[in-house]
């Protein structure tokens, strides 16, 4: 495993982490959107299946764990625990935009037709743009909170350091995941107007 790897795995568990204390400090989840958080969820359920029929490491079983656990943390947040502060009204991205054009692709292009594979390639579209309900939100509102901003940094950090992460691979191993990095640049794409207002205020 290279440095790009641990890096990009410790920006994504940074940025949860952050969502998550900044929830908790302050008892709200305002400027969070929940449904790009139940999207997440969806990411790494569909994603980690493999838990229950391959052991790669100890690393990559506890990161799964844990970004598992953190992720219906967070939902469980937004929609039970803090739920009168959730802003439903502007939280209002229909997923079914995604859901749907991202389910028909995994059936379509994935690399073998088998269950675990075709929900392992839905996880990696949909986190190509899970993040849009929580981009569209900030749009609709205009503005974000401070740590709202850091954690979509520490977010789009996190897909930079993972395209790293590939170049490295292919020169080292000659290891290229079309799939992956296709979405990830995606995703990456997404960040760019984001990361320019982070930057510029």
């Amino acid at each position: 495993m290279n440095v790009f790897r641990i890096l990009g795995d410790i920006s994504h568990l940074l940025a949860i982490i952050i969502l998550l204390v900044k929830i908790q400090k302050s008892k709200s989840c305002a400027g969070i959107s929940g449904k790009s958080q139940i999207l997440f969820a969806l990411v790494f359920t569909t994603r980690y299946l493999d838990l229950f029929t391959t052991f790669f490491s100890v690393y990559n079983t506890v990161m799964k764990v844990i970004f598992l656990i953190c992720a219906y943390v967070t939902v469980y947040m937004i929609y039970v625990k803090f739920r009168k502060t959730f802003d439903s009204e502007n939280d209002s991205f229909r997923l079914e935009f995604l859901l749907v054009p991202v389910t028909g692709l995994s059936f379509l292009e994935n690399y073998s037709f088998t269950p675990l594979e075709i929900l392992w390639t839905f996880s990696i579209y949909l986190e190509s743009v899970a993040i849009l309900p929580q981009l569209f939100m900030i749009s609709k509102t205009g503005e974000a909170e401070t740590i709202t901003t850091h954690y979509l940094f520490f977010l789009g950090l996190y897909r930079a350091l993972y395209i790293a992460n590939w170049v490295w691979r292919y020169y080292t191993e000659n290891f290229y995941d079309q799939i992956a990095v296709v979405s990830g640049v995606v995703q990456t794409i997404f960040y760019c107007d984001f990361f320019y207002l982070y930057v510029t205020k």
